[in-house]
């Protein structure tokens, strides 16, 4: 049985991998994920389906892609899927937008020049992750009302592909009292916390200044 992590990134996929960790699973390499962007921008899965050979549990990077859930549901059946959520999808805004300025906007809200300029994993591979994943313009890279509706959207498509199925997904906000132990019962292991490991945590502090 493999488990996923299919919330977007800046949901506690982070606490995620570590409660996970701490209940015996190996976790997949975050890295050699995000390297196969360009095979999910292709649609091209062979490589990403070999990936989950690796290792019990995934996270991130191209598992929380859109079309990702449903070739891993096909190919690895009896599978576990937890789609992590925020409060609100402005929640997951800020936080996401907190993260990229910290990471690559020097603390201000990045341009589509400096995700071109990011050395993060190879150069520009941040901004071939957000153009292929939101569709937002060079001139807005974050455009709010796009961002949270395409997070929206990607929840309500998951949560309505395995509606019928409610022992396969986990719906979670790690923020809610017992989150952990609905985690843990879901996938039928013994609680080793009280509560999930908060874990890359942003400071609340962003210029809208680009």
């Amino acid at each position: 049985m493999k488990v996923f992590c299919i919330g977007r990134n800046k949901t506690g996929t982070t606490s995620l991998s570590s409660a996970l960790k701490g209940l015996g699973y190996i976790m997949g390499s975050q890295r050699s994920g995000e390297l196969l962007i360009r095979d999910w921008i292709n649609n091209d899965f062979t490589n990403i389906l070999n990936l989950v050979n690796t290792a019990d549990a995934f996270q991130d990077i191209p598992f929380s892609y859109d079309n990702t859930y449903e070739e891993l549901d096909k190919h690895f059946p009896n599978s576990k899927f937890i789609l992590s959520i925020r409060d609100s999808p402005e929640e997951w805004y800020d936080s996401l937008v907190r993260f990229h300025s910290k990471m690559f906007g020097k603390g201000k809200i990045p341009t589509a020049q400096q995700l071109k300029n990011s050395n993060h994993v190879w150069k520009g591979w941040i901004y071939e992750a957000m153009y292929n994943l939101y569709k937002t313009t060079e001139n807005d890279p974050y455009n709010k009302e796009i961002l949270i509706n395409h997070y929206e959207n990607y929840n309500n498509k998951v949560i309505s592909y395995f509606k019928d199925r409610p022992d396969d997904l986990l719906v979670i906000n790690l923020k809610n009292k017992n989150s952990y132990l609905d985690f843990c019962e879901f996938l039928g292991k013994e609680p080793k916390l009280n509560n999930f490991p908060h874990l890359n945590k942003s400071k609340k502090t962003i210029s809208n200044t680009k």
